[in-house]
C-alpha cells in the first residue's frame, strides 16, 4: 500500500528530495504522494521530520 502524508505535514520538501522516483509533489497546503508512482521504500518516511508519513 502505497505511503500518505497527513495534515502534520509542515510543507518542507524532505520527502520529496528523498522519492527516487519522484513520486511526491507540492499541493496546496501541503505535500502530496502519487498512488500510481510510489514504490513503498519507506524513504519519504524515513526523511520527515515531523513524522507525517505513513503507509496508507
Amino acid at each position: 500500500m502505497a505511503y500518505v502524508i497527513s495534515d502534520a505535514c509542515i510543507s518542507c520538501g524532505a520527502c520529496s528530495d528523498s522519492c527516487p522516483v519522484g513520486a511526491i509533489s507540492a499541493g496546496d497546503t501541503q505535500y502530496n504522494i502519487s498512488a500510481d508512482a510510489c514504490i513503498e521504500c519507506g524513504a519519504c518516511s524515513d526523511t520527515c521530520p515531523v513524522g507525517a508519513i505513513s503507509q496508507g
